[in-house]
């Protein structure tokens, strides 16, 4: 309950005096308001500083990782597989969330409530919706396909070009029926609390609105989430069992291990292990949030203050920066690629080659390689 309850600060209180968080709001916005919101003063100055700035910052370091990513596989002949065209949809839709919903937010920080008036800001929540339903799903795309690969192998259909695109585009349709939804009266787009952004509306008490965040988190969250943890998990019982295989053969052949520099190198297990570990938690903290606040809100759990919501859009959008990382960065080709064009990241590990050969959209991970 703590964490909805937005801190005092007596002195800018005291100088505010009967204010409210929506006196700043520009007429024509108010129909959009919910009354909710009356009842707090303006936030401190300092939280839409330190908003913004998050913001800004983040915003850059998301369209450069993104950019990069999507330069070096789509530049790199060897990166172009049908398992990679799913890593350089999520770098394009989380470079598209951040181009288009970074600047706005921090100009509306600087004035300290939204200024672009109504319809922007149902554009504004609408491409955050859109952008944000389509990561999610890559995401979970990305999984199944590791699973795919990695626990059906060779009885597995193979992911062609073809298969990817269909893929990609039945994201963007499915994203794109949740994002029109509130168009046509299924909840709306509305200022959340902060007033610098806007989203769903959590606070209208009829059913037909809070249905539509039950499903859409059913279909948005939840399904994702329960799917990349069954993908993982199998995943992970699969490379345990085929290491435990190699053991068992290597005991027969009176061999230390079927795999030279094996005692340089971490188990396969291991390596799986924290990558399944750092996909999953990272989806969570950035995910859960908006969730938390969205469904506080519809049941009445407790009450939600102006700055409670400013965690959601900042955890939303750092999804944004640290996807590169997770799918492209720890791509050793694509590393080795990223190096050959600037070698002044200095991002490949001395004791990788160019020439591994596994994908991390695939199920063949780096977790799997065998180096001779």
């Amino acid at each position: 309950m703590a964490a909805f309850v937005e801190p005092h600060f007596d002195a800018w209180q005291a100088a505010s005096g009967n204010m409210t968080v929506v006196d700043k709001v520009p007429p024509e916005m108010l129909h959009l308001v919910h009354p909710h919101w009356n009842q707090f003063p303006p936030m401190n100055p300092l939280w839409h500083s330190i908003l913004g700035f998050a913001i800004f910052v983040l915003g850059m370091v998301s369209m450069i990782g993104n950019g990069f990513v999507m330069s070096i596989f789509t530049g790199t002949p060897s990166l172009r597989t049908p398992s990679n065209l799913l890593v350089v949809n999520l770098a394009f839709s989380d470079f598209l969330m951040m181009f288009t919903m970074g600047p706005p937010m921090v100009i509306n920080c600087w004035h300290e409530t939204w200024v672009f008036g109504p319809f922007a800001c149902e554009i504004y929540a609408c491409l955050g919706s859109l952008f944000g339903c389509a990561s999610i799903w890559t995401m979970t795309m990305i999984a199944f396909d590791r699973y795919n690969v990695i626990v059906k192998g060779l009885a597995a259909k193979p992911l062609t070009n073809n298969g990817a695109m269909l893929r990609i585009l039945g994201i963007w349709a499915f994203a794109l029926f949740w994002t029109l939804a509130p168009f046509f009266g299924w909840n709306r787009y509305v200022p959340e609390g902060n007033m610098t952004a806007c989203g769903t509306d959590y606070l209208t008490t009829t059913w037909l609105s809070r249905s539509y965040i039950i499903i859409y988190a059913v279909f948005v969250y939840w399904t994702p989430l329960l799917t990349i943890i069954y993908s993982y998990t199998f995943i992970l019982k699969a490379v345990s069992a085929h290491e435990a295989q190699m053991r068992e053969q290597a005991k027969k052949m009176n061999v230390a291990s079927l795999r030279s520099s094996e005692a340089n190198q971490t188990s396969a297990e291991i390596k799986l292990a924290k990558v399944a570990l750092v996909t999953i938690s990272l989806w969570f903290m950035a995910w859960t949030p908006y969730l938390v606040i969205n469904f506080t809100g519809i049941f009445k759990a407790a009450p939600i203050s102006p700055l409670a919501t400013i965690w959601g859009s900042l955890f939303a959008k750092a999804n944004a920066v640290y996807n590169p990382i997770v799918y492209g960065i720890s791509h050793p080709k694509y590393r080795a690629a990223l190096y050959q064009k600037h070698p002044w990241l200095s991002c490949q590990d001395s004791h990788e080659s160019s020439n591994d050969s596994q994908s991390v959209a695939s199920g063949a991970t780096t977790a799997t390689e065998e180096k001779a």
